[in-house]
């Protein structure tokens, strides 16, 4: 599981850094939760975002553990396809950094391919809206983990080369993790901490350390081959 700690920070900061990204996209998420006077309290809105924001990690840890299965099988039949498998996670990794760091739309394809997925599942989603019950909010949370987003599908790529099915889970969830502080503050009107993430200071190193993490997931299965043969000779 060690091997996977980059790919987990990666993830995770995409996500958090990334957030303001899924904002823009969304249109107002705010205004998902907009719901009549009687349940317009902030225990109910909170009850809500709660509720949206946990059918999304349920929905990403479901497509986590699904690409990594697959992922995991194709390695098992064809071993030959590991590295390339994990040269290509560490790439993208390093991809989603720049995008966040200099604001490059490098994923573009990929919302491009994952929209033929959401087509289907969008009029679902909008019979959901506006919010006004944590079951119709912890749905449309189920299907907008589905979002053509490059971001989210880029960290399916990463979580695909998980060595075990778990991991390729717990890879989009720290993703998903990575998405709450901003999503919540949202649904709950709080726009301030969306925009201190949008500071250019503060996406560019982060951006870069993500960049980084991504070497390091390019270099891990470099130094497995080297730490068995060091320690041969001792």
């Amino acid at each position: 599981m060690t091997d996977s700690l980059p790919a987990l920070g990666a993830a995770w900061l995409t996500g958090l850094l990334g957030s303001a990204h899924c904002l823009g996209m969304c249109a107002g998420m705010s205004g998902l939760f907009a719901v009549r006077a009687e349940v317009s309290s902030l225990r109910s809105r909170l009850a809500l975002a709660a509720a949206y924001n946990a059918g999304r990690l349920v929905t990403y840890a479901l497509l986590g553990l699904l690409v990594a299965t697959l992922g995991s099988k194709l390695v098992a039949a064809i071993p030959a396809a590991a590295s390339p498998v994990r040269v290509l996670a560490g790439a993208v990794i390093v991809l989603i950094g720049l995008q966040i760091a200099f604001d490059w739309r490098l994923l573009q394809p990929l919302e491009r391919m994952g929209a033929a997925l959401w087509k289907p599942l969008s009029p679902l989603a909008r019979r959901l809206v506006p919010v006004t019950s944590t079951p119709a909010a912890f749905g449309l949370g189920l299907l907008w983990g589905c979002l053509p987003c490059g971001l989210i599908y880029s960290v399916l790529l990463v979580a695909s080369a998980s060595s075990q099915p778990m991991a390729g889970a717990l890879v989009m969830l720290a993703f998903g993790l990575g998405t709450m502080p901003a999503m919540l503050a949202t649904g709950l009107g709080a726009a301030q901490l969306s925009r201190a993430m949008q500071r250019r200071p503060t996406r560019l190193a982060l951006g870069l350390l993500i960049a980084v993490l991504g070497l390091l997931t390019l270099a891990m299965p470099m130094l497995g081959l080297i730490l068995p043969v060091t320690h041969q000779h001792q």
